[in-house]
Formats: structure tokens, sequence, C-alpha cells
């Protein structure tokens, strides 16, 4: 299904016509500025992926049309949603497979994300961090007067009044979410009595509407083991669950109880109450996520498909043991564990050089290059290496198909 809806709607039927996604025009480009984009695009689709310049980044869409079923397919048996978070691929394109998937909505963690998103038509959006400046509440407020489905976060009750006197200005109703802290500290309220005064101030301040809460566990994505990471995903959602019971007790709207992510995607379920899981990376998949282990094979995470990589050229192979490429920490983060590249055995790859990675070959190594070849690296952390590139090749087989803009790159306020 998510295959057919992927050419129906983002690839133009008809060999005279154009074979990229051409959105609405976008703040900051020009109506022409965009044309001549698309122009461009065109003349890359239907060549190989290997007579791409390079770095570039490139998504095999039968893996991620995979991805996205396999999800949809868990969560809906699981008796809950999906609501992906677009920080992963900041690309409108993919955003909307999604929905038409039968995600709920989509999350961001910035506002100008939101922007982008909204701008490309998109309308369920959760930003799940919280705006406390007076340009970004302002902006908030502005989006919710161009649609019904934006929803912040808030974990003070300063935040809230703030946003509540925002609203009232702007003449809108700003539909609220109370962030409650798992156990990290870094972001929300804490569980039970101070999240619960917070929702019940919400619920009664003009301007706001509360429409329930959000706990996201970052750290529990990563930890190693199903058995380990089921424990800690379970245990530091247990107190979100029993502020949301006592939310409901207290008269209040508990219609989005959202947490969870790409690594207990089939864990959060479990929760009582949870309405939907937050998953960003399984869209991709990337090297971080390889080693966790999954339900199914407890040495490498295999639920997903690693489809997003880059696309890099040997510029230097004189030097016995190793090679240079054209993508180093610019092309793909120096987020660890390095790039692993792709189909090879017996080789490791670097990137801490801004311009150039490293190969270095071991006794055992499946091949070596030479220069001018190209090769396919799985990345690190698929959401930094995402936020590098202004567009993504989507391909089928070797042949690209389509070419997709990451509007949303560098959209970090």
């Amino acid at each position: 299904m998510t295959q057919s809806l992927s050419r129906r709607h983002f690839l133009a039927a008809g060999a005279g016509a154009a074979s990229v996604w051409i959105p609405r025009p976008v703040k900051g480009y020009t109506a022409a500025e965009m044309r001549e984009q698309a122009v461009n695009d065109r003349l890359e689709v239907g060549v190989s992926k290997w007579d791409l310049d390079t770095p570039c980044l490139c998504v095999d869409l039968d893996r991620l049309e995979a991805n996205l079923d396999r999800m949809q397919t868990t969560v809906r048996r699981n008796g809950i949603a999906s609501r992906p978070h677009a920080k992963t691929h900041k690309c409108p394109a993919i955003a909307q497979l999604q929905l038409a998937g039968g995600s709920v909505g989509i999350c961001t963690a910035k506002i100008s994300e939101a922007e982008v998103m909204s701008e490309y038509g998109i309308a369920d959006i959760l930003m799940t961090t919280v705006n406390v400046t007076p340009p970004k509440i302002r902006r908030a407020m502005q989006l919710r007067q161009r649609g019904a489905g934006f929803t912040q976060a808030v974990d003070t009750a300063a935040n809230a009044r703030d946003l509540s006197a925002a609203a009232t200005e702007a003449g809108v109703v700003a539909d609220i979410v109370v962030d409650i802290d798992p156990g990290g500290h870094r972001t929300g309220i804490t569980a039970g009595a101070p999240a619960l005064e917070l929702a019940q101030l919400v619920d009664t301040l003009p301007g706001l509407r509360l429409r329930g809460l959000l706990c996201y566990d970052g750290g529990a994505q990563h930890v190693t083991g199903f058995a380990d990471r089921r424990r800690r995903a379970l245990g530091s959602l247990e107190a979100a669950a029993e502020t949301a019971v006592q939310m409901t007790r207290a008269g209040l709207d508990t219609g989005i109880f959202s947490g969870g992510g790409t690594g207990t995607y089939n864990i959060d379920h479990e929760t009582s109450g949870l309405t939907d899981v937050q998953v960003g990376s399984y869209v991709f998949m990337d090297a971080q996520y390889l080693g966790i282990g999954g339900a199914e094979n407890p040495e490498v995470y295999t639920d997903f498909e690693t489809a997003l990589t880059v696309l890099t050229t040997v510029l230097n192979a004189q030097y016995a043991g190793r090679a240079t490429t054209d993508a180093g920490a610019k092309a793909n983060t120096i987020n660890r564990p390095w790039p692993i590249v792709a189909g090879e055995t017996g080789m490791t790859y670097t990137a801490g050089s801004d311009e150039f990675g490293t190969i270095r070959y071991e006794a055992d190594a499946s091949r070596v290059y030479a220069v001018g070849d190209k090769l396919e690296l799985i990345v690190s952390h698929c959401d930094p290496v995402v936020n590098l590139y202004d567009q993504i090749y989507g391909v089928r087989g070797e042949t690209v198909e389509v070419v997709w803009p990451i509007a949303a790159r560098g959209k970090s306020i």
C-alpha cells in the first residue's frame, strides 16, 4: 500500500511530466527558485545512483516503504497509533507518506520545523519542545491562527501563563499537552502532583485548551538488549501513566498520551493509557540503532531495514591499507559509532576530518577500492546527518526515482 501511495502522490505520471515532488513555495524561496530547483532535480531522476555526484544522501525506497508498513502494522496490532517525529527526516514528502499510511500526526522539535511542515500543507503537528521566548511564543500563536492542528508542550506554570496571554492577544485557543519528565531531568515537569497541578492550571487559563500529556525517555531507546530496554522503557513511563489516571479522575482531557520511540515501539503499548509513539529513526535506521539488539535478534536490531546511506567517492588509494573518500564530518557528522561501509566486511570507516573520510582495511577485507570508485555508508545517526543535506535521492534498485527537498534542513530555532 505504501509503495502505491508513494508513486501516486509524489511521482509524476507520464514520461513528459516532472518526476519530482514540487511543493508550494516555502518561506525564503521564490516560486521561480523552486521551479528552477525542480528542473535541476528532474535531470537526475532516471539515472543510476552511481552516476550521482558525491557526497550525497540516498534513501532506498523499497526499504523505506517496508519500514513504514512494519511500523503501522505493529502499532495497529498493539492498539495504539504512531505520531512520527519529523526531526529525523525534516522532509515533508516523507511526513506525507507517514500520514497517508495511517499516522495520526507528526511531531517536531522546533517551531521552525513546525512552520515548514505547515507551509507544506501538514496540519496535525505536535511540537514536543516548549516555547519559552517571546518570539517563539508569537510564532506558535501564528501557527495556531493558520491551522487548527498545532499542539505544543508546556512544563512550567509560568510558561503556561505566558502562552495564555499570547493566545488571548492573538485571538486563538492554543492546544496544550503537559510534558512530564521521565526521570532524566532534561525537560518536563515531575510526574504526580506537580504535573496534575500544571494540567489543572492549563485547563483553567483563558486561551488554552488541555489536550493531554507526553513523556519521552530518549535514553531508553538505545538501551542494549531487549529485556533491559523493556524494563527501562516501562519503568520510565510508569509515573506518567499514573499521572494520566489522576488527570482523568480530575475530569481533565487525556486524549493524547504520547511517548516512546523507535527503540521501544513494540514495548510502549504495554503502558496503560498510552495513545501513540513518537517514532523517528525507524524510517531510515542507522549504525547506532543496529547495535541495540531486538526481540527477534539479540545481537543486531533488525526490526527495520537500513534505508539511508551516504554515497561517497574514493579520492586517494595509493597508500597501503587505507583509502581516502570525499565524505568526512561535513557529510557524516562525528557521531559514534562511525559509519559502516554497506555490504562490505573487513574494513572500518572514520569521518573525523572535515572534508575527508578514511577507509582502513583489515587482512580479510572483502575488497579494496580504487580512485573514482563509489561506495555507500550506513550513517552513524540519521537525524543530524539528514540536516547536512538539501535534498535526498529516492532510489529504487539502482535508479533514482524521485528527489525530495529536505525543506526543514537547518531549522533549529
